[in-house]
Parts: C-alpha cells; structure tokens; sequence
C-alpha cells in the first residue's frame, strides 16, 4: 500500500531523528509502559513498530530476549546502533510488517506497542496478528496519541498532523482502542491518559518539514476556530505557533 511506501520514506531518512527525538526518548510514558508489564526475567518480548529502539532498549534488561521489529530497515540499524551501544545484547532485529507479522502463533509472553499505530492503514488487522503472536495470558502493552471524542477535534488533530507526516494515518479515541481490543479477544486491564506538549519547531523539524509546508500549517492553525485553539490549548506569540496539547494513552491487554 501506498501508505507503508510513506513510512519507509519519511521514516527511512528521519531514522536519527527518531533515535534522539526527546518525545520518543524521554517520555514519562516508557517508565510506565515499564511499570505496568508483569515481567520474571524469562518472557520473550516482541515490540512492533520498535523506531529507534527506545522501548526495546528499556525492557531488554528486564526479560530473556527481545525481538524488535519494524517496517524500514534504516530504522532498524538506527534502533540496533543505539541498543548495542546501551550494552544489551539479547535483542534480535527483524524487518516485518506490523498486520503481517513473520513469528508463529503464541510466540510471546509480551507485545509492545509505542508510538506508531496511527501509521497503521488496518489497525485491526495489527490487532488481530498481536493476538495471534501472543502466548495465552500474554499481556499486550499499547501506547499511542490518541484524539478528543468530539468529531470536530479528532478533525483538526489528524488533519495537523498529516499536514505535518504524510506517512501518518489516524490516531483513534481512547473509545475506539477499548472497542477494538476488546472485540479482538483481549481483556483490558488498565489504562492511563496523559498529555503530551508538542513544540512547534521541533515537532515540525523532526519530520524535516519544508518551510513552505510548515508555511501551510501554521496558516491552517493560526486561521483555526478558537474552540479548538482553546481545547489543544494552542500558544502563538508574534503569529508564530509555539506549542500545542495533545493526549495519549496506555492501556495494558491480556490474552485469555
């Protein structure tokens, strides 16, 4: 599909980026993904979608032996460079699909997930194959950007940031993910909202945004409705967008 070409693309040539991305590096989010997996030392993790290896690289000292997995193979090399130098040697990478995934049935104790399905063009198809690849009582820890409940904003916030990434798809409310897993076979255990600032400048340069194309976005923010300014709690100083609220969450499912 057209779209998984845009990720290889725009993660292909953004793979440092990513690696040092303080969003992807030093998110709160990673010590509670961390916090809220049931772990022994003996699980095999798989992290999908694993970008510059930040989740792989915290939970490696924590199991047996992680498999990092993902759609570009730049990414990958960015992700094992960066693992490697933190010392952990029990992560194995693999190119693959995220709706696709190359493992047997009930190959893991644990899935990962942070950051990326609003790339995924069949979200449920990848929750179909997390379940597939998930030993019975394996936890499934999911971490995403999610979007408000009312149309009108989950609007704006999909239409920002595919001005932003062409390779972005949908982030989906915290209603459609409960839905979506739950219909899937797995049980949800728990779950945390929390918010993320976006600066405009660095969030614009980690996709190595054009100035015309960033043009066009701080014009689509700036001419936007003050509803929405207030409710993403949008700062502009000297018609200049300086940061914006988002919302994600975490939710932790189990195979039964």
């Amino acid at each position: 599909m057209d779209i998984k070409k845009d990720v290889q693309q725009q993660f292909g040539k953004n793979a440092a980026s990513y690696v040092s991305s303080p969003i992807h590096k030093d998110g709160k989010d990673l010590v509670k993904m961390v916090e809220m997996a049931i772990v022994n030392g003996q699980e095999h993790l798989l992290d999908i979608a694993t970008g510059g290896g930040h989740t792989a690289n915290a939970f490696a000292p924590l199991v047996k032996k992680v498999t990092a997995v993902d759609l570009t193979v730049e990414m990958l090399a960015a992700a094992e460079n960066f693992i490697k130098e933190n010392g952990h040697l029990n992560v194995n990478f693999v190119q693959g699909d995220a709706e696709k995934l190359p493992f047997e049935d009930e190959s893991f104790e644990i899935v990962t997930c942070r950051i990326a399905p609003h790339h995924f063009p069949n979200v449920d198809i990848f929750i179909k194959e997390v379940h597939r690849v998930l030993k019975p009582q394996g936890q499934f820890i999911l971490d995403d950007n999610v979007v408000p409940e009312n149309e009108e904003f989950d609007r704006f916030y999909n239409s920002i940031e595919k001005l932003r990434d062409f390779s972005h798809y949908r982030a989906w409310k915290k209603s459609q993910w409960i839905e979506k897993l739950e219909e899937s076979g797995l049980e949800i255990f728990e779950m945390h909202r929390f918010e993320k600032t976006f600066f405009f400048e660095p969030w614009c340069a980690n996709m190595k945004l054009s100035e015309p194309k960033k043009n066009d976005l701080t014009k689509y923010i700036l001419e936007t409705p003050q509803r929405i300014k207030d409710k993403f709690r949008i700062v502009i100083e000297d018609g200049k967008v300086i940061c914006f609220v988002g919302e994600a969450i975490i939710l932790k499912a189990v195979k039964r």
